[in-house]
């Protein structure tokens, strides 16, 4: 079992719920994704690919290692998916302009266009997917929050006093 920082020392069979739930729902919307790549002709994994080094955030470059990283795969494996879309031709590697070592993937023409297809795609089905995930990701939130210990609120505690009673003698 992965080690937790916090460790929660029981489980409710609402939080089972939520959770088993939320599971579902990520499922069902990676089913659709992975479906919708087959149909465009395109391996689930290549689309993830694609999407990763498309929607990098500003400033990190498309280098194997940091497609790995975004994939959550070896990096041997983010090699062989990478020669594996080189060879249909939807990316290409690069070098970079002040390390030449160091090789950097981007998308082709016809890369771009498989991605911004897809993409539209995704996102008008999500209007279908979204309201099951949101709500399930919310259940999931509101059950992990009532199972942490309260937030202190700045205000002064009496000892032995419950709360309402410290806060009316601080008043």
């Amino acid at each position: 079992m992965p080690k937790q920082g916090r460790s929660l020392t029981s489980i409710s069979d609402a939080d089972y719920r939520a959770l088993a739930e939320f599971r579902y729902q990520i499922r069902r919307f990676l089913r659709f994704s992975e479906r919708a790549a087959r149909e465009a002709g395109m391996e689930p994994q290549q689309h993830q690919l694609l999407l990763t080094i498309k929607g990098l955030p500003s400033g990190h470059m498309a280098t194997v290692g940091e497609i790995a990283e975004r994939l959550q795969i070896q990096h041997h494996s983010a090699v062989e998916l990478i020669n594996r879309s080189e060879q249909k031709g939807v990316i290409r590697r690069t070098y970079n302009q002040s390390d030449r070592r160091l090789v950097v993937v981007e998308l082709t023409a016809k890369g771009e266009r498989l991605l911004r297809d897809l993409s539209v795609y995704h996102r008008s089905a999500l209007g279908s997917f979204a309201p099951g995930l949101v709500e399930a990701l919310e259940d999931l939130a509101g059950g992990l929050q009532s199972s942490r210990k309260p937030r202190r609120s700045g205000k002064k505690r009496i000892a032995g006093a419950r709360p309402e009673q410290a806060e009316a003698s601080l008043s």
